[in-house]
């Protein structure tokens, strides 16, 4: 009888110490096994050589786990100076993921607040998801979700969007591209009236920028002060090009400017 893919056999590999300059911090993870590896520690020579050593340490029956110390310099033909104390343990796949995601779930995480769940938004949540964000997915329109995102987005198709802003935590990114203009406003509007928030973008050309101030401004929702904390159009400057996938790119990289 083989064994089901839940109980193959593999190496969990984790970064528990650091010093100096490295590639990735303590508590990275990565999952290898005889023909295949998950993950990443930071690449270059220094993966290549655990890896190997992983795959020594799965083919001893006798040995279940090992520790072992690497200094980034020539001798692992890396310059980033400082060095890593990896830890290696014999599991199998179905430990190992849970391993993975226990690891992945204590990783810092920035909570981000993403309101549609249009084309930008299918674009951009794909884009956002492996960085280091907890994502709230926001759309009343439920269809529109898809069925295969990874389980650090939360998908609300329920809430009332400016709720949802006004109860989102100190620090928080807000990013605005929903089916209606005047529901864009108004999820805008409440996120910069907060006054604590990390980063409020709102999809649109200078244009709708330049409406929406000005409506704010008649209304008195909004003074010049709260309205300097608006980023619209979104994305970083220098990418051309209205793709979604594109203005995914521009945004998650501006997303990754504001920590």
């Amino acid at each position: 009888m083989t064994a089901g893919p839940q109980g193959i056999m593999g190496i969990l590999v984790t970064i528990k110490e650091t010093k100096g300059s490295v590639p990735r911090e303590a508590g990275t993870t990565m999952w290898i096994e005889a023909a295949r590896t998950e993950g990443t520690i930071g690449g270059g020579n220094l993966e290549f050589q655990a890896i190997e050593q992983a795959r020594k340490l799965l083919a001893m029956p006798d040995k279940s786990e090992a520790t072992q110390k690497y200094a980034l310099g020539p001798l692992l033909e890396q310059c980033c100076g400082g060095s890593v104390v990896l830890s290696l343990e014999k599991m199998s796949r179905g430990n190992g993921v849970a391993a993975r995601k226990k690891a992945m779930a204590a990783e810092t995480r920035y909570p981000l607040y993403m309101f549609g769940a249009g084309h930008v938004g299918k674009a951009v949540v794909n884009a956002v998801s492996p960085l280091p964000f907890k994502v709230a997915w926001v759309d009343q329109r439920a269809h529109e979700f898809p069925t295969d995102v990874r389980d650090i987005v939360a998908q609300d198709h329920t809430s009332n969007p400016v709720d949802v802003v006004e109860a989102a935590e100190s620090g928080a990114l807000f990013l605005i591209f929903t089916h209606s203009h005047q529901l864009d406003y108004e999820i805008a509007a409440a996120a910069l009236k907060r006054g604590d928030a990390r980063y409020v973008g709102l999809i649109g050309s200078e244009t709708k920028r330049a409406r929406f101030e000005s409506h704010v401004r008649k209304d008195g929702v909004l003074n010049d002060e709260e309205l300097k904390g608006l980023t619209c159009p979104i994305g970083v400057s220098g990418i051309e090009g209205k793709e979604p996938e594109v203005i995914a790119a521009a945004v998650a990289a501006q997303l990754l400017q504001h920590l």
